[in-house]
């Protein structure tokens, strides 16, 4: 029953729109509901938790960052399911297992159930969601791939300009508890019917080609989907420097989200305006990421892997020179711009240079790789904070960490290597 409507839907809606469109439309839509894994909303709960618990600012990063490495490591098996059994199938999986996350989350009483919490998000939500967003959207694009990925990811700034703000105020009514509880219910409400509705794994399955190419005729040889094994990509300098890269940006970037409204409130704003920075942040990643999209189908990758990095050592320094509101708003749209390029850096170059025939299992061990450095991320600040009472002199030294990124760059081919 649900494959016949499947079908329907798919053959009503593709001789309307090549159908890799309404794939980055849904899962658009499900990187938006990605946020309850997201730094920007689990930063967010630190605070109340902190207070209702008793724990230190540095006690609560050390869960958050060890539950982040776990699901770090976890990530390269669901890299390999992802290639047995096909994005769509896993897709539906996790949804499923986010919304009860959250749920149980609410039921929190010690800093280990936190972190185990914190770390079954993080896996499902920041890890497997956004591996098999990316993933299915490789797959039906190749010539537009990084216009299509800038699209995919545009969920990613609506939910940081949308859950932040609303979060926060849901946390002060109903208290952190039953918000995670809402959470949980909107997750699988809004995102489990599209999903299970309207994505399929590949445009071979169906008779089409990647971009909308015309399928081969009858009797010629089916177009091969090509690409590099791990082992083989695990070979090429190409790979760590990627890896490198992509740590840096997730690293940093979760730092900043977790520990927006803690700089922000220490350079004068109060909690909510902290918050509403991220709608600035969100906006300015809307817009950038279709243009960085763009520049990255048309320009040398390796340029553009190196103005990334330039631009996450400039979110680094600008925020440490906030003393107004205006000043605020300037470091939120760098940093939006930050945002953008990291989650369409994160997606697109895994197949750009390694090809698309065990994307899955490269994907996961290339987002194991970030997700470790997203997971140390909030410790330097967290321990500054704590320490001396101030982020300042700890993020100008981050910044250095972008700039020896943007130098090895330089090494990085324009050309894919297969």
């Amino acid at each position: 029953m649900l494959h016949q409507l499947r079908t329907s839907l798919f053959n009503s809606l593709v001789g309307k729109v090549f159908y890799g469109w309404v794939v980055v439309g849904v899962t658009s839509l499900v990187m938006f509901g990605s946020g309850p894994g997201q730094s920007h909303l689990i930063g967010l709960f630190f605070d109340p938790i902190s207070a209702e618990f008793g724990l230190s600012r540095t006690s609560i990063a050390l869960a958050y960052g060890g539950a982040t490495l776990i699901a770090a490591l976890l990530l390269p098996q669901m890299g390999k399911f992802v290639d047995q059994h096909g994005p769509t199938r896993t897709l539906w999986m996790v949804i499923v297992g986010i919304g009860l996350s959250c749920v149980l989350l609410s039921f929190a009483n010690s800093w280990l159930y936190l972190a185990v919490g914190f770390a079954a998000l993080r896996f499902l939500g920041q890890g497997s969601l956004m591996l098999n967003c990316a993933n299915l959207v490789s797959h039906w694009f190749e010539r537009r791939r990084g216009f299509a990925i800038g699209c995919m990811a545009l969920g990613f700034p609506v939910s940081i300009a949308l859950h932040p703000p609303l979060v926060q105020g849901m946390i002060e009514w109903l208290g952190w508890r039953q918000t995670w509880v809402w959470l949980g219910l909107a997750t699988w409400g809004m995102l489990l019917p599209p999903v299970l509705l309207l994505l399929w794994n590949r445009p071979e399955e169906k008779g089409q080609q990647p971009d909308g190419a015309v399928a081969p005729t009858d009797g010629a040889p089916p177009l091969k989907v090509t690409g590099l094994t791990l082992a083989e990509a695990l070979k090429t300098p190409t790979f760590y420097i990627i890896a490198a890269g992509l740590a840096t940006l997730s690293m940093l970037v979760t730092a900043l989200h977790v520990e927006n409204k803690g700089i922000l409130t220490r350079h004068g704003l109060d909690p909510q305006m902290a918050a509403n920075m991220f709608a600035v942040t969100g906006v300015t990643a809307a817009i950038a990421m279709p243009l960085v999209g763009r520049m990255l189908d048309r320009f040398p990758t390796k340029w553009m892997f190196l103005g990334g990095q330039l631009i996450v050592a400039a979110s680094l320094l600008s925020v440490t020179f906030v003393s107004s509101l205006w000043g605020a708003v300037g470091y939120a749209m760098i940093f939006g711009l930050c945002n953008g390029i990291g989650m369409t850096y994160i997606s697109f170059m895994w197949p750009r240079y390694f090809g698309r025939k065990h994307l899955g299992e490269i994907q996961g061990t290339g987002q194991m790789i970030g997700i470790v450095g997203a997971s140390l991320g909030p410790l330097p600040l967290a321990i500054a904070i704590d320490a001396t009472g101030d982020y300042d002199m700890t993020l100008r030294f981050l910044a250095f960490i972008p700039l020896t990124c943007a130098v090895l760059a330089l090494r990085l081919k324009s050309e894919a290597p297969h």
